[in-house]
């Protein structure tokens, strides 16, 4: 059995990580989504143990000098990390996992797992993304400009990733992102298609 394949969906904070990962979720329900744990507090509607796993400092600081995480970085003074177990099982089990992560977080999975598939959703515009973070009506606007004023670095991490997918419109990013999944399993090298065909 092949190894499943990790997706990484990655960029500025407010360019719609989310929207785009459950986009992709209802198109491929095949696909694993790998929940986050995080030392922020929840956001309105956020449910723990769906959208994140909402811990204490010093919960996480455990689970990081335990080993338990596969990557975890500190960002806007908040911890967020990913639970290893759970997506060693499921790729070691032949399923693909797909994550959403800021870029620290992102460059730690590449370091940790090499193989996997990192796709960076680029924002229409800086005016836009401003736009999307007020929008949210969770933070300060001081929080928001420190977010923007981070925009210049992280786009400069673009040529570390495999693909970058604009997110437009939700629709066309969701579908740019299955596409991607989908070319990603008929390549050569992954092995999937000995499982297809028998000599």
């Amino acid at each position: 059995m092949a190894r499943g394949l990790l997706f990484v969906i990655s960029g500025p904070s407010g360019v719609g990580k989310n929207s785009v990962l459950n986009g992709v979720l209802k198109e491929r329900n095949d696909i694993f989504y790998s929940i986050s744990a995080t030392t922020r507090p929840p956001r309105r509607n956020e449910v723990n143990g769906k959208d994140y796993y909402f811990l204490t400092k010093d919960e996480f600081e455990k689970a990081i000098k335990s080993g338990e995480l596969l990557e975890w970085a500190l960002v806007y003074g908040n911890y967020y990390g990913t639970p290893r177990k759970a997506v060693e099982e499921r790729l070691n089990n032949g399923q693909h996992v797909i994550m959403d992560l800021d870029i620290q977080g992102a460059a730690n999975v590449r370091n940790n797992l090499p193989e996997a598939v990192l796709i960076f959703l680029l924002p229409p515009s800086r005016e836009e993304l401003k736009r999307r973070l007020l929008a949210r009506k969770s933070e300060a606007k001081a929080a928001v400009e420190k977010r923007l004023a981070c925009l210049e670095k992280e786009l400069a991490s673009i040529t570390r990733y495999d693909y970058v997918v604009m997110n437009d419109l939700l629709e066309n990013a969701c579908r740019k992102v299955a596409a991607i999944i989908t070319a990603e399993e008929a390549r050569v090298d992954r092995g999937y298609w000995r499982e297809q065909f028998l000599f």
